[in-house]
Protein backbone atom coordinates (compact mmCIF):
# COMPACT_ATOMS: atom_id res chain seq x y z
CA UNK A 1 0.00 0.00 0.00
CA UNK A 2 2.82 2.27 1.01
CA UNK A 3 4.63 1.78 -2.88
CA UNK A 4 1.53 2.34 -4.48
CA UNK A 5 0.63 6.09 -2.74
CA UNK A 6 4.63 6.83 -3.40
CA UNK A 7 3.68 5.61 -6.69
CA UNK A 8 0.58 7.52 -7.59
CA UNK A 9 1.91 11.12 -5.43
CA UNK A 10 5.20 10.63 -7.93
CA UNK A 11 2.78 10.75 -10.92
CA UNK A 12 0.60 13.43 -9.42
CA UNK A 13 3.45 15.90 -9.17
CA UNK A 14 4.71 15.08 -12.39
CA UNK A 15 1.42 15.54 -14.04
CA UNK A 16 1.65 19.35 -12.98
CA UNK A 17 4.58 19.86 -13.31
CA UNK A 18 5.62 18.28 -17.16
CA UNK A 19 5.89 14.60 -18.74
CA UNK A 20 9.85 13.81 -17.32
CA UNK A 21 10.93 13.85 -21.11
CA UNK A 22 9.68 17.59 -21.85
CA UNK A 23 12.14 19.87 -23.04
CA UNK A 24 13.90 21.99 -21.02
CA UNK A 25 12.96 19.44 -17.88
CA UNK A 26 15.84 19.34 -15.26
CA UNK A 27 15.78 16.87 -12.45
CA UNK A 28 17.97 16.15 -9.14
CA UNK A 29 17.01 13.03 -7.21
CA UNK A 30 18.37 11.86 -3.88
CA UNK A 31 18.05 9.01 -0.88
CA UNK A 32 15.20 11.22 0.30
CA UNK A 33 13.32 12.48 -2.72
CA UNK A 34 12.97 14.28 -5.99
CA UNK A 35 13.34 17.41 -7.87
CA UNK A 36 11.47 18.22 -11.23
CA UNK A 37 11.92 21.91 -12.93
CA UNK A 38 9.60 22.92 -16.17
CA UNK A 39 9.44 25.55 -18.28
CA UNK A 40 5.74 26.61 -17.36
CA UNK A 41 4.94 29.40 -19.84
CA UNK A 42 6.06 32.60 -20.18
CA UNK A 43 4.86 35.94 -19.25
CA UNK A 44 3.79 39.01 -21.40
CA UNK A 45 7.12 40.33 -22.20
CA UNK A 46 8.50 36.27 -23.23
CA UNK A 47 9.82 35.72 -20.09
CA UNK A 48 10.13 32.25 -18.77
CA UNK A 49 8.46 30.80 -15.87
CA UNK A 50 9.60 27.75 -14.29
CA UNK A 51 8.01 25.58 -12.16
CA UNK A 52 9.89 23.25 -9.32
CA UNK A 53 8.10 20.33 -7.66
CA UNK A 54 9.59 19.10 -4.99
CA UNK A 55 8.94 15.70 -3.73
CA UNK A 56 9.91 14.12 -0.13
CA UNK A 57 10.70 10.39 0.61
CA UNK A 58 6.97 9.99 1.61
CA UNK A 59 6.04 10.82 -1.85
CA UNK A 60 4.12 13.87 -0.77
CA UNK A 61 5.04 16.79 -2.78
CA UNK A 62 4.65 20.95 -3.01
CA UNK A 63 5.26 23.06 -6.60
CA UNK A 64 6.95 26.52 -6.60
CA UNK A 65 6.76 28.75 -9.70
CA UNK A 66 8.99 31.51 -10.23
CA UNK A 67 6.70 33.85 -10.56
CA UNK A 68 6.21 35.54 -7.73
CA UNK A 69 8.00 32.69 -5.81
CA UNK A 70 4.48 31.29 -5.70
CA UNK A 71 3.30 28.19 -3.89
CA UNK A 72 0.71 26.94 -6.38
CA UNK A 73 0.38 23.15 -5.29
CA UNK A 74 1.02 21.21 -1.81
CA UNK A 75 -0.08 17.30 -2.03
CA UNK A 76 -0.52 15.90 1.05
CA UNK A 77 -2.36 12.57 2.39
CA UNK A 78 -6.09 12.33 4.51
CA UNK A 79 -6.37 10.08 7.42
CA UNK A 80 -7.00 7.31 5.16
CA UNK A 81 -3.47 8.04 2.89
CA UNK A 82 -5.45 9.60 -0.22
CA UNK A 83 -3.77 12.60 -1.82
CA UNK A 84 -5.01 15.73 -2.39
CA UNK A 85 -3.94 19.33 -2.84
CA UNK A 86 -4.76 21.89 -0.27
CA UNK A 87 -3.86 25.06 -1.81
CA UNK A 88 -6.32 27.49 -3.70
CA UNK A 89 -4.98 28.62 -6.90
CA UNK A 90 -4.61 27.80 -10.81
CA UNK A 91 -3.86 24.90 -12.64
CA UNK A 92 -2.08 26.85 -15.55
CA UNK A 93 0.53 29.78 -15.40
CA UNK A 94 -2.03 32.32 -17.14
CA UNK A 95 -4.61 33.46 -14.56
CA UNK A 96 -1.46 33.82 -12.10
CA UNK A 97 -0.06 36.70 -14.73
CA UNK A 98 -4.14 37.98 -14.11
CA UNK A 99 -5.11 40.23 -11.08
CA UNK A 100 -5.82 37.65 -8.08
CA UNK A 101 -5.81 37.53 -4.42
CA UNK A 102 -2.30 36.61 -3.93
CA UNK A 103 -2.91 33.18 -4.37
CA UNK A 104 0.22 31.36 -2.71
CA UNK A 105 2.56 34.35 -3.99
CA UNK A 106 5.51 36.19 -1.64
CA UNK A 107 4.30 39.79 -1.00
CA UNK A 108 6.64 42.40 -0.65
CA UNK A 109 8.57 44.52 0.02
CA UNK A 110 5.74 45.23 2.67
CA UNK A 111 3.43 42.22 3.47
CA UNK A 112 0.11 43.63 4.38
CA UNK A 113 -1.45 47.55 4.84
CA UNK A 114 0.33 50.63 5.51
CA UNK A 115 -2.00 53.47 6.13
CA UNK A 116 -2.40 56.78 4.65
CA UNK A 117 -0.11 54.93 2.04
CA UNK A 118 3.10 56.63 3.71
CA UNK A 119 5.30 56.51 6.29
CA UNK A 120 8.54 58.49 7.67
CA UNK A 121 12.03 57.09 8.38
CA UNK A 122 14.75 59.24 9.78
CA UNK A 123 13.05 62.45 9.41
CA UNK A 124 12.04 61.46 5.73
CA UNK A 125 8.47 60.94 4.45
CA UNK A 126 7.55 58.57 1.46
CA UNK A 127 5.03 58.13 -0.28
CA UNK A 128 3.94 54.90 -1.61
CA UNK A 129 1.63 53.56 -4.21
CA UNK A 130 -2.27 53.42 -3.33
CA UNK A 131 -3.72 50.24 -4.17
CA UNK A 132 -6.27 49.52 -1.40
CA UNK A 133 -8.15 52.69 -1.23
CA UNK A 134 -5.96 55.05 0.70
CA UNK A 135 -3.71 52.56 1.54
CA UNK A 136 -0.95 50.22 0.52
CA UNK A 137 -1.21 46.36 0.42
CA UNK A 138 1.15 44.21 -0.05
CA UNK A 139 3.86 46.09 -1.43
CA UNK A 140 1.87 48.13 -3.79
CA UNK A 141 0.55 48.19 -7.73
CA UNK A 142 3.50 45.44 -8.73
CA UNK A 143 4.45 43.80 -5.34
CA UNK A 144 6.89 41.17 -5.37
CA UNK A 145 4.29 39.11 -6.00
CA UNK A 146 4.26 39.83 -9.65
CA UNK A 147 8.02 39.47 -10.98
CA UNK A 148 10.12 36.46 -11.70
CA UNK A 149 12.19 35.66 -8.92
CA UNK A 150 15.77 33.57 -10.09
CA UNK A 151 15.86 30.22 -8.28
CA UNK A 152 18.05 27.35 -8.12
CA UNK A 153 18.05 24.04 -6.34
CA UNK A 154 20.02 24.18 -3.38
CA UNK A 155 21.38 21.82 -0.68
CA UNK A 156 19.43 20.76 2.75
CA UNK A 157 19.49 18.08 5.00
CA UNK A 158 15.95 17.77 5.58
CA UNK A 159 14.60 17.16 2.06
CA UNK A 160 14.54 19.10 -1.21
CA UNK A 161 15.32 22.94 -1.21
CA UNK A 162 14.63 25.62 -3.42
CA UNK A 163 16.41 29.05 -3.33
CA UNK A 164 14.72 32.49 -5.18
CA UNK A 165 15.88 35.88 -5.28
CA UNK A 166 14.19 38.94 -5.97
CA UNK A 167 16.11 42.17 -6.38
CA UNK A 168 13.90 45.35 -5.85
CA UNK A 169 15.30 48.81 -7.16
CA UNK A 170 15.31 51.79 -4.86
CA UNK A 171 12.37 53.73 -4.98
CA UNK A 172 10.23 50.62 -6.12
CA UNK A 173 6.62 51.22 -5.29
CA UNK A 174 8.08 54.15 -3.52
CA UNK A 175 10.25 52.28 -1.07
CA UNK A 176 13.90 53.82 -0.30
CA UNK A 177 17.00 51.02 -0.85
CA UNK A 178 17.82 48.60 -3.08
CA UNK A 179 16.44 45.42 -1.48
CA UNK A 180 17.92 41.89 -1.61
CA UNK A 181 15.03 39.51 -0.84
CA UNK A 182 15.77 35.69 -1.13
CA UNK A 183 13.47 33.20 -0.08
CA UNK A 184 14.52 29.27 0.68
CA UNK A 185 11.63 26.40 0.61
CA UNK A 186 12.77 23.32 2.01
CA UNK A 187 10.31 20.71 1.60
CA UNK A 188 11.00 18.16 4.54
CA UNK A 189 10.13 14.41 4.53
CA UNK A 190 8.28 14.62 7.48
CA UNK A 191 5.67 16.67 4.93
CA UNK A 192 6.62 20.80 6.49
CA UNK A 193 6.70 23.36 4.22
CA UNK A 194 9.78 25.63 5.74
CA UNK A 195 10.21 29.34 4.80
CA UNK A 196 13.64 30.97 5.47
CA UNK A 197 13.22 34.18 4.60
CA UNK A 198 16.30 36.67 4.39
CA UNK A 199 17.06 40.62 3.12
CA UNK A 200 19.53 42.98 2.82
CA UNK A 201 19.14 46.65 1.86
CA UNK A 202 21.95 49.52 0.60
CA UNK A 203 19.86 52.14 2.42
CA UNK A 204 17.37 52.47 5.26
CA UNK A 205 14.19 50.78 4.68
CA UNK A 206 11.05 48.64 6.01
CA UNK A 207 10.50 45.62 4.92
CA UNK A 208 8.17 42.78 5.78
CA UNK A 209 7.75 39.22 3.86
CA UNK A 210 4.93 36.58 3.88
CA UNK A 211 3.39 33.50 1.49
CA UNK A 212 -0.38 34.47 0.88
CA UNK A 213 -1.07 30.72 0.29
CA UNK A 214 -4.49 30.32 0.90
CA UNK A 215 -5.69 26.51 2.90
CA UNK A 216 -8.41 24.12 2.32
CA UNK A 217 -7.19 21.54 4.02
CA UNK A 218 -10.38 19.32 2.79
CA UNK A 219 -8.48 19.29 -0.73
CA UNK A 220 -11.90 20.52 -2.54
CA UNK A 221 -13.64 18.27 -0.88
CA UNK A 222 -15.38 21.09 1.21
CA UNK A 223 -16.45 24.51 -0.17
CA UNK A 224 -15.65 26.39 2.61
CA UNK A 225 -13.30 26.58 5.32
CA UNK A 226 -16.05 27.03 7.88
CA UNK A 227 -15.84 23.57 9.67
CA UNK A 228 -12.29 24.00 9.98
CA UNK A 229 -11.30 24.04 13.52
CA UNK A 230 -8.73 26.36 14.30
CA UNK A 231 -6.45 27.31 17.27
CA UNK A 232 -4.17 30.46 17.90
CA UNK A 233 -1.70 30.80 20.15
CA UNK A 234 -2.37 34.45 20.91
CA UNK A 235 -3.56 35.94 23.63
CA UNK A 236 -4.07 39.35 22.27
CA UNK A 237 -5.00 41.18 18.83
CA UNK A 238 -5.01 44.43 16.91
CA UNK A 239 -8.06 45.93 16.33
CA UNK A 240 -8.42 47.71 13.56
CA UNK A 241 -10.65 50.92 11.87
CA UNK A 242 -12.81 50.94 9.01
CA UNK A 243 -9.97 50.70 6.42
CA UNK A 244 -8.31 47.83 7.99
CA UNK A 245 -5.82 49.97 9.84
CA UNK A 246 -4.46 48.86 13.09
CA UNK A 247 -5.41 51.76 15.60
CA UNK A 248 -2.01 50.69 18.00
CA UNK A 249 -4.33 49.05 20.52
CA UNK A 250 -3.06 45.21 21.39
CA UNK A 251 -6.43 43.95 22.75
CA UNK A 252 -7.35 40.79 24.68
CA UNK A 253 -8.85 38.02 23.16
CA UNK A 254 -10.61 36.95 25.52
CA UNK A 255 -14.90 37.27 25.52
CA UNK A 256 -14.55 38.29 21.99
CA UNK A 257 -15.16 36.50 18.52
CA UNK A 258 -10.92 36.13 18.38
CA UNK A 259 -10.77 34.02 20.93
CA UNK A 260 -8.94 30.77 19.71
CA UNK A 261 -6.76 30.10 22.32
CA UNK A 262 -9.02 27.05 22.48
CA UNK A 263 -9.47 24.79 19.37
CA UNK A 264 -12.83 26.18 17.88
CA UNK A 265 -15.00 26.05 14.40
CA UNK A 266 -13.91 29.01 12.56
CA UNK A 267 -17.62 29.38 11.24
CA UNK A 268 -18.89 30.19 15.06
CA UNK A 269 -17.48 33.51 15.36
CA UNK A 270 -17.42 34.59 11.57
CA UNK A 271 -20.85 36.63 11.39
CA UNK A 272 -21.18 37.77 15.16
CA UNK A 273 -22.53 41.07 15.68
CA UNK A 274 -19.16 42.96 16.72
CA UNK A 275 -17.64 46.22 14.90
CA UNK A 276 -14.27 44.11 14.33
CA UNK A 277 -15.96 41.55 12.80
CA UNK A 278 -17.86 43.93 10.53
CA UNK A 279 -15.25 45.86 9.59
CA UNK A 280 -13.13 42.89 8.14
CA UNK A 281 -16.13 40.66 6.72
CA UNK A 282 -15.01 38.53 9.14
CA UNK A 283 -11.74 37.47 9.82
CA UNK A 284 -8.84 39.68 8.73
CA UNK A 285 -6.82 40.67 12.04
CA UNK A 286 -3.38 40.44 12.71
CA UNK A 287 -2.56 38.05 15.87
CA UNK A 288 -0.40 39.09 18.68
CA UNK A 289 1.79 35.46 18.98
CA UNK A 290 2.71 34.71 22.70
CA UNK A 291 6.06 33.99 23.19
CA UNK A 292 9.60 36.17 22.31
CA UNK A 293 9.48 36.58 18.90
CA UNK A 294 12.69 35.71 16.92
CA UNK A 295 12.32 32.35 18.64
CA UNK A 296 10.78 29.32 16.29
CA UNK A 297 7.38 28.67 18.12
CA UNK A 298 4.16 27.17 17.90
CA UNK A 299 1.36 29.82 16.08
CA UNK A 300 -1.15 28.01 15.21
CA UNK A 301 -2.91 24.54 14.89
CA UNK A 302 -6.04 23.94 12.18
CA UNK A 303 -7.81 20.34 11.41
CA UNK A 304 -9.99 19.37 8.88
CA UNK A 305 -12.24 17.16 10.96
CA UNK A 306 -13.80 15.15 7.45
CA UNK A 307 -10.45 14.64 6.04
CA UNK A 308 -8.34 14.51 9.48
CA UNK A 309 -5.48 16.62 7.78
CA UNK A 310 -4.11 19.11 10.35
CA UNK A 311 -1.30 21.93 9.91
CA UNK A 312 0.80 23.27 12.58
CA UNK A 313 2.04 26.49 11.78
CA UNK A 314 5.52 27.69 13.89
CA UNK A 315 7.15 30.98 13.22
CA UNK A 316 9.62 33.02 14.47
CA UNK A 317 7.29 36.51 13.79
CA UNK A 318 5.58 38.45 16.62
CA UNK A 319 2.42 38.07 14.17
CA UNK A 320 0.38 35.99 12.25
CA UNK A 321 -2.52 37.48 9.89
CA UNK A 322 -5.68 35.25 10.27
CA UNK A 323 -7.86 36.01 6.63
CA UNK A 324 -11.08 33.67 6.27
CA UNK A 325 -11.50 34.41 2.96
CA UNK A 326 -14.03 37.33 3.07
CA UNK A 327 -13.48 38.81 -0.28
CA UNK A 328 -13.36 35.41 -2.29
CA UNK A 329 -17.08 35.83 -4.32
CA UNK A 330 -17.27 32.94 -6.74
CA UNK A 331 -16.22 34.91 -9.73
CA UNK A 332 -12.52 33.51 -9.79
CA UNK A 333 -12.75 29.77 -11.49
CA UNK A 334 -9.25 27.60 -9.69
CA UNK A 335 -8.01 24.30 -9.60
CA UNK A 336 -10.16 21.37 -11.49
CA UNK A 337 -12.87 24.24 -12.27
CA UNK A 338 -13.70 24.65 -8.97
CA UNK A 339 -15.41 27.87 -8.00
CA UNK A 340 -14.19 30.29 -5.11
CA UNK A 341 -16.76 30.90 -3.35
CA UNK A 342 -16.79 32.95 -0.17
CA UNK A 343 -14.54 31.76 2.73
CA UNK A 344 -13.33 29.07 0.31
CA UNK A 345 -9.87 29.25 1.79
CA UNK A 346 -8.29 30.51 4.83
CA UNK A 347 -4.93 32.17 5.59
CA UNK A 348 -2.46 32.54 8.00
CA UNK A 349 0.40 35.14 7.06
CA UNK A 350 2.92 35.52 9.50
CA UNK A 351 4.38 38.28 9.65
CA UNK A 352 5.50 41.76 11.75
CA UNK A 353 1.72 44.10 12.16
CA UNK A 354 0.10 46.19 9.94
CA UNK A 355 1.43 49.20 9.31
CA UNK A 356 3.99 49.27 11.94
CA UNK A 357 5.92 51.93 9.94
CA UNK A 358 3.37 54.29 11.51
CA UNK A 359 3.20 52.98 14.94
CA UNK A 360 6.39 53.41 16.66
CA UNK A 361 4.78 51.24 19.82
CA UNK A 362 4.97 47.96 17.22
CA UNK A 363 7.63 45.60 16.57
CA UNK A 364 10.48 47.29 14.09
CA UNK A 365 10.11 46.90 10.34
CA UNK A 366 13.30 49.45 9.93
CA UNK A 367 16.22 47.39 7.93
CA UNK A 368 19.51 49.11 7.60
CA UNK A 369 22.57 48.59 5.81
CA UNK A 370 25.30 46.40 7.04
CA UNK A 371 21.75 44.05 8.82
CA UNK A 372 20.54 41.19 7.55
CA UNK A 373 16.54 40.63 7.79
CA UNK A 374 15.83 36.87 8.80
CA UNK A 375 12.97 35.21 9.81
CA UNK A 376 11.26 31.43 9.19
CA UNK A 377 8.19 30.02 8.79
CA UNK A 378 7.09 26.20 9.01
CA UNK A 379 3.64 24.95 8.02
CA UNK A 380 3.76 21.23 9.01
CA UNK A 381 1.16 18.95 7.85
CA UNK A 382 -0.38 15.57 9.21
CA UNK A 383 -3.17 13.67 10.23
CA UNK A 384 -5.68 12.78 13.04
Amino acid sequence: MKMRFCVLMMGLALAHSGCAGDNGNREQTGDRGQTVMTEWGRTDDGTPVHLYTLTNARGAAVSIATWGATVVSLTVPDRTGQPGDVLLGFDTLGPYLQPHPYFGSIVGRYGNRIGGASFTLDGQTYTLAKNNGENSLHGGVRGFDKYVWKAREVPSQDGQALELVHVSPDGDEGFPGTLTATVVYTWTDDNALRIDYTATTDKPTVVNLTNHAYFNLSAGQSETILDHRLELDADRFTPVDAGLIPTGELRPVEGTPFDFRTARRIGDGIDADDEQIRFGGGYDHNFVLNGPAGTLRRAAFVVDPASGRTMEVLTTEPGVQFYSGNFLDGSLTGKGGRTYVKRAGFCLETQHFPDSPNKPDFPSVVLRPGETYRTTTVYRFGTE
